[in-house]
């Protein structure tokens, strides 16, 4: 009887050190941090535990599965949707939101996720429902605003806050998509062709450009280049003026002078004639008189003066 006593109060002892445990286990809780619990006391909403440790009073109180307060990020699938003007397309959509309000999130709506999801699919087909294909493919800013702020407004009840939409793929149909290509590329093609004639246009008008200040250029040259010319011409005859004006010459040394002149007058192979002026008898007058002058004034008449006046037809010779 005394061992079976002793048994039975073993076995009353493991219950009750097996209870405690399990009391203790329920009772103490650990919340990570980004989470949220919701706690009901006997089936009703008590209050929301913030991260830490805290004490529950077992089987009347029920922690609730805890809520991530970070910002998730749900990828739809895609959706079919009509545009104005009759194309069905295809739009993934991205959704980032996060949960402010536990215990809106847990008694307002019973999956917010799934009520997230149907929410943006039917706005959608709403916002691009008004635009034609061109318009809905150029306009994700719009699409992508309207969508937030119809969201945002549905989803503050059930304490959720909706901070960006964002349409990852918009996808046309295959006939559409062959049609925009072609236009694309004629369009390309077009470009192309303008900034060619454009680059050809401009290369032409550079390069008449750069004749026309060439020639200008070169005319310039050659105008300076005359007029130094014509400057240095000019300076050296007055000076020869000016020596011949010093020296003071007589009619003597200008006579022969001038006769040293006559024969460069004949040089050259295109000169077939040479007419001789009437100004070399004047010429010779003056020679034969200043050679007199130094013989005696004995040979000289005779041999030119006598001379130049007995042929005067002789002017011309070829």
């Amino acid at each position: 009887m005394d061992s079976l006593g002793g048994t039975a109060a073993g076995i009353v002892l493991l219950v009750l050190v097996i209870f405690v445990i399990i009391v203790l286990v329920r009772s103490i809780r650990i919340i990570p941090q980004a989470r949220a619990g919701v706690v009901e006391r006997l089936g009703k909403y008590q209050r929301t535990l913030n991260p830490g440790l805290t004490i529950l009073i077992p089987f009347v109180d029920r922690l609730l599965p805890l809520l991530d307060l970070r910002e998730q990020v749900v990828s739809f699938p895609p959706q079919p949707v009509i545009t104005e003007d009759n194309l069905v397309v295809s739009i993934d959509t991205v959704v980032y939101f996060q949960v402010t309000d536990p215990r809106a999130a847990t008694y307002e709506i019973a999956n917010y996720i799934q009520a997230v999801e149907q929410l943006t699919t039917t706005t959608l087909r709403n916002v691009v429902g008004g635009l034609n294909l061109e318009e809905a493919l150029t306009s994700r800013d719009q699409i992508n605003g309207q969508l937030r702020g119809v969201l945002d407004e549905a989803t503050g009840r059930w304490g959720i806050r909706v901070s960006r939409v964002e349409l990852k793929a918009i996808d046309p149909p295959h006939s559409i998509q062959d049609s925009m290509e072609k236009q694309m590329r004629a369009e390309r093609d077009r470009r192309a062709a303008i900034l060619t004639a454009e680059g050809t246009k401009q290369s032409q008008i550079l390069t008449a450009e750069g004749k026309r200040q060439a020639a200008i250029l070169a005319a310039e040259g050659d105008a300076k280049a005359a007029i130094l010319r014509a400057d240095g011409e000019a300076q050296a005859i007055q000076k020869v003026f000016d020596a011949i004006h010093k020296g003071n010459p007589d009619q003597k040394l200008l006579a022969y002078q001038y006769l040293q002149t006559l024969p460069k007058i004949a040089e050259g192979t295109s000169n077939k004639l040479w007419i001789v002026p009437s100004e070399v008898g004047e010429a010779l007058k003056g020679i034969g008189s200043a050679l007199g002058g130094a013989n005696g004034g004995s040979a000289t008449p005779g041999l030119f003066g006598d001379s130049a006046h007995e042929h005067p037809a002789q002017e011309p010779s070829a």
